[in-house]
């Protein structure tokens, strides 16, 4: 957790964020377990302020889940009245009704100030509430077309991992649940937090929200994935230093071609993009948990000069370093102070 955060959750004393992620008959069990492994796992390294967790059943009797697996919940939907956040896993089907009990309790929450997150299809169950109207949502790429037909007041963004609309948050595809759950410990609990769950999990740090769903990915041989493996891990250790396609090419033994072919296949961009969009993340990190200069950030994380980090920072966040510093502040704050 970064250090300010720290400091103002002991000085607040503020309980844990609590999760709760809703369980049914036909639950979808990939991204039932991404809730549970993110926010459900204990995580003793990260202190005693971790998540609490729950899991909500929306049904009454037996809840079976796909692959045969019968779940026990902790409750059933009165669960969500003391829910920080509430997780919505792909929902049982794009044409099943949504308990109108259900949208009751999630609107009850939303107002509240309880945040809302869908994965994959689960985006029906909150668009069956009618919150999401006139917001901007997504889903997996087969439901697109599915949900602004039925929802046409939701401003459905097609092809991105994630939408975050701050106490609404949706997700494409199941593995897109990962990267939007990592997004949210980030935003609770810092950079360093999110790439230590991440590591753990043995992922990628971040994927960006923006990022395209459907990159075509064959799966690469043995060899040339370890190989990836480490120059990425060297690209991370050495964000500083002005590495040119051709450097990188012969650090992993191909041509520049071969390259960037292999490259875009494994990260869906460009050398170069995927480097400015690392060291963005960097900048992040030291926004958020120091008070180093933005001069100083910028030459720490590779951009050379502030004016270089504030147009990259600008247009990938449309803000600039400090509007981004101040408002992480605020936001921190005045989490705690509705947590509190």
């Amino acid at each position: 957790m970064p250090e300010n955060s720290k400091k103002m959750t002991n000085l607040q004393q503020v309980p844990p964020p609590r999760v709760v992620v809703l369980a049914y008959d036909g639950l979808c069990t990939f991204e039932f377990g991404v809730a549970v492994e993110i926010f459900g796992l204990p995580r003793p390294e990260m202190g005693d302020d971790w998540y609490r967790f729950s899991v909500a059943a929306v049904d009454n009797g037996e809840l079976r889940a796909t692959g045969g697996i019968r779940i026990v919940a902790d409750g059933d939907i009165r669960l969500l009245d003391d829910a920080s956040l509430v997780v919505i896993p792909g929902w049982r089907g794009v044409d099943a009704v949504v308990p109108p009990a259900l949208c009751d309790a999630l609107c009850r929450a939303h107002a509240r100030g309880c945040h809302l997150l869908s994965i994959c299809s689960g985006v029906f169950v909150l668009a069956a509430t009618g919150l999401l109207d006139g917001r901007k949502a997504t889903t997996h790429w087969r439901y697109t077309e599915t949900l602004k037909t039925r929802y046409p007041k939701i401003n459905v963004v097609e092809d991105v991992l994630y939408q975050d609309e701050d106490t609404l948050l949706t997700s494409a595809g199941s593995a897109a649940g990962i990267d939007l759950c990592l997004h949210v410990v980030r935003r609770d609990y810092g950079l360093d937090a999110a790439n230590r769950v991440a590591r753990r999990l043995v992922i990628p740090p971040h994927r960006d929200g923006t990022q395209t769903q459907q990159v075509i990915r064959p799966v690469a041989q043995l060899r040339e994935s370890q190989r990836f493996g480490q120059l990425f891990d060297f690209l991370h250790q050495h964000l500083t230093v002005n590495h040119s396609v051709s450097s990188l090419a012969r650090r992993v033994g191909m041509s520049q071609r071969t390259f960037l072919r292999r490259f875009a296949d494994a990260t869906g961009t460009t050398p170069s993009r995927w480097i400015i969009t690392e060291r963005l993340l960097r900048a992040k990190e030291y926004l958020e948990s120091s008070r180093l200069s933005i001069d100083s950030i910028a030459e720490q994380t590779g951009f050379g000069h502030a004016a270089t980090l504030r147009h990259h920072f600008r247009q990938q966040f449309a803000l600039s370093p400090a509007q981004y510093r101040k408002h992480f502040l605020v936001s921190g704050a005045q989490d705690l102070e509705r947590l509190g």
